[in-house]
């Protein structure tokens, strides 16, 4: 499981260091084979290999015909890249989801349990605040309202 925040730094290249405590579960769970895709609040999802190739087959027994679900399709394995934590635990990230996120050297790597959210620190920030004063009195998803933390 991933959780936490964590502050990266991209370098020239576009590579960023996997933090420590995650490199030996990503080495256990997938060899230091990971996918990274888009996400629709235009941050990064990396994914362990095998979990993604779960949701990979998901996404592509969705209903061709359904437009929604060509749209999330077209992004999120449209855009699927196959990436390997180097010998120094790092990932270098394409030039082409770097742009869509708009990373550029501050960054920030939020653990979600079965994935990793890579936000430009920026962007997360301006999110994070957004979020945290939407109004408390919302109504909450069924599925959310049994829960009590």
């Amino acid at each position: 499981m991933f959780r936490g925040a964590t502050k990266i730094t991209l370098d020239a290249k576009g590579r960023l260091a996997i933090p420590t405590r995650y490199r030996e579960r990503i080495t256990q769970r997938c060899a230091g084979q990971l996918v990274a895709t888009v996400d629709r609040d235009y941050c990064l999802l990396l994914y362990p290999f095998p979990d993604w190739e779960e949701i990979e087959r998901k996404l592509v027994r969705l209903p061709s015909l359904d437009k929604q679900a060509r749209r999330l399709q077209r992004l999120m394995v449209g855009y699927a890249t196959e990436l390997e934590v180097d010998g120094h635990g790092r990932i270098l990230l394409p030039k082409e989801l770097r742009e869509f996120a708009a990373l550029d050297r501050q960054a920030i790597l939020i653990g979600q349990g079965n994935k990793f959210e890579l936000w430009d620190e920026e962007r997360w920030n301006e999110k994070r605040d957004s979020w945290l004063g939407d109004d408390e009195d919302a109504d909450l998803p069924a599925e959310l309202e049994s829960l009590s933390f």
